[in-house]
């Protein structure tokens, strides 16, 4: 027992170290690959494997209402997140930005809560959003200066349905897919998502390949770490605490991006774009502490 209480303790930091290589995988196989086609070949694969878990514990499927909500919290968290992101990486955002900006989600969740379920924000809530806006803002007018100076229109309109995406799903799925299994909810989020990079990859991609080990080990990578292990920490560390609580792991990403980005791509931050790293770290930490993690549960 004290052991699986160490784990669950240390979950959320596992859950962390794991998804932030996420963007640092896309900006590696995206050089031999269109955004919606590497989706829609890993979400092909993460679905195998996960009905191969799903016959082999004998989970329960979930009945039609319950597979629609799940098919919804696909469609946000892993189609408008994950299409989000990549199509940001692939116009030219870096990594370190784009999770900057998608690391508003703790922020965005709990106003959403407010706007849809009438959930209370108090006043340091509201200091905390716009600390975090100035904090990415700020990122934002330094990029030219950090030598990014390729960062468009579209790749900030890409990264920001990412953090819409992932906001709106996480507060869906703590409203309305709390009962099913990990598993077979997870199996109908993938559908949803294999479905939606499908059609947007043969309507808008060529589907061209060059395979090589940076794709096929990014893609590997992204499979078994992100798309699984990653997806079901996430779905039951939900299941198990308040939605922002939650959340406000996601604050712990961007400096850990931002190592990772300088380390693998050589990229550059000044005192000005660290500074705004800072401040958005600080306005998602108003924001969860003011309720104690329960603001937008």
């Amino acid at each position: 027992m004290s052991t699986y209480k160490s784990w669950l303790r240390w979950m959320p930091v596992i859950f962390v170290l794991i998804w932030s290589t996420g963007f640092i995988a896309a900006k590696f196989a995206l050089p031999y690959i269109e955004p919606y086609t590497l989706l829609f070949l890993r979400k092909l694969i993460t679905l195998a494997l996960i009905l191969v878990l799903i016959m082999w514990l004998r989970a329960p499927w979930p009945g039609t209402r319950q597979a629609m909500h799940q098919m919804v919290v696909g469609t946000l968290i892993h189609t408008a997140y994950l299409g989000g992101v990549f199509t940001s990486i692939n116009l030219g955002m870096p990594a370190g930005m784009t999770s900057l900006i998608v690391s508003l989600q703790p922020i965005l969740t709990a106003v959403l809560a407010f706007i849809l379920f009438q959930h209370s924000l108090l006043s340091r809530q509201w200091v905390g959003l716009g600390l975090g806006l100035l904090g990415v803002s700020l990122v934002i007018s330094q990029s030219r200066q950090i030598g990014f100076s390729e960062i468009n229109a579209g790749s900030l309109l890409a990264v920001f349905i990412a953090l819409v995406g992932i906001s709106l799903g996480t507060v869906y799925q703590k409203h309305f897919g709390q009962n099913t299994h990990l598993l077979t909810g997870s199996f109908y989020q993938f559908l949803a998502t294999a479905i939606w990079m499908g059609l947007l990859s043969f309507a808008l991609e060529s589907q061209q390949i060059m395979w090589s080990f940076p794709l096929i080990a990014s893609l590997a990578w992204m499979v078994v770490l992100l798309s699984i292990i990653s997806i079901l920490l996430l779905m039951l560390m939900i299941r198990r605490g308040e939605t922002a609580r939650v959340a406000s792991y996601f604050y712990l990403v961007p400096p850990v991006v931002a190592v990772q980005g300088w380390l693998f791509f050589d990229e550059q931050l000044n005192l000005m774009a660290l500074a705004g790293i800072a401040l958005t770290v600080a306005g998602v930490y108003l924001v969860i502490k003011a309720t104690g993690g329960k603001a937008a549960g």
